[in-house]
C-alpha cells in the first residue's frame, strides 16, 4: 500500500511541478539554476566529468527537439505537391507563435535543466551497478540461508526497505524537475541507497515452500 501510495504521489507531483514552474518561473531562471550546478559538477568531479556530462545532456537535448510533435522551424518551403503553400504557412504561423511564446520557452528550459541532472545521474550509474547488484545478491543469499535454517522472515522490515527504496526512486524523478540547487552527491547517491534497500527487502521477503 504504501509503495502504491508513494508512486501515485510522486507520478503527480511530477506532472504538477512539470505543469505549474514554467509559468511560475520565466526560462533565464531554469538555465541559471543549470548553469549553478554545472559550476558545482566541474568543482565536484573535474572538468572533464562535467564536460563529458554537459555533452550527454545536449545530445539528448538534441534528439528530444527533432522527436518533439512541435515543429521547431515549420516553413512555407517545406510545402510539396501534396501540401497546399496556405496550409503550410499556417502552420508556420502557428509554430512560429508556440516556440515564441514564454510558457514553451520555460517549459524547454525547465526540460533542459531535467535532462542535465538526468545526465549527471547516468554518469556514474555504470559504476554505481555494480554496487546494486552486489546489494541484491547479498539480499538473495541471506533470504535463502534463512530459509534453508527455517528462520522467521519479517514483514515489516520487508514492507519499510521496500518503501524506502521506492521513496527514494520517486524522490529521484522528481528531483529532476524541481528548480532548486541539488548537490551532485545526491542524485550520484541515489541508485546505491536504491540498491541497499532493494537489498534489505529482498532479504526479509517470505520465502514458500
Amino acid at each position: 500500500m504504501i509503495i502504491r501510495i508513494a508512486s501515485a504521489v510522486s507520478l503527480v507531483v511530477v506532472l504538477i511541478a512539470v505543469l505549474y514552474l514554467p509559468a511560475a518561473y520565466p526560462p533565464p531562471h531554469f538555465l541559471s539554476q543549470l548553469r549553478i550546478e554545472h559550476a558545482l559538477n566541474t568543482d565536484v568531479w573535474g572538468h572533464q566529468h562535467a564536460l563529458q556530462i554537459l555533452s550527454r545532456m545536449l545530445d539528448l537535448h538534441e534528439e528530444s527537439q527533432q522527436a518533439s510533435l512541435i515543429p521547431r522551424a515549420f516553413t512555407a518551403a517545406q510545402a510539396s505537391g501534396q501540401i497546399d503553400t496556405v496550409v503550410a504557412t499556417h502552420m508556420a504561423q502557428v509554430s512560429t507563435r508556440l516556440t515564441a511564446n514564454q510558457y514553451f520557452r520555460s517549459l524547454d528550459a525547465l526540460f533542459a535543466l531535467a535532462t542535465y541532472r538526468f545526465s549527471v545521474f547516468a554518469q556514474w550509474l555504470p559504476c554505481l551497478l555494480v554496487f546494486v547488484l552486489a546489494a541484491v545478491f547479498d539480499g538473495a543469499m541471506r533470504r535463502l540461508i534463512k530459509s534453508k535454517e527455517f528462520l522467521q522472515h519479517n514483514p515489516e522490515k520487508y514492507a519499510l526497505s521496500a518503501s524506502m527504496a521506492m521513496v527514494i526512486a520517486c524522490s529521484t524523478i522528481v528531483a529532476f524537475v524541481i528548480p532548486v540547487t541539488l548537490h551532485p552527491l545526491i542524485l550520484v547517491l541515489a541508485p546505491a541507497g536504491i540498491g541497499m534497500f532493494a537489498g534489505l527487502a529482498l532479504a526479509h521477503f517470505h520465502v514458500r515452500g
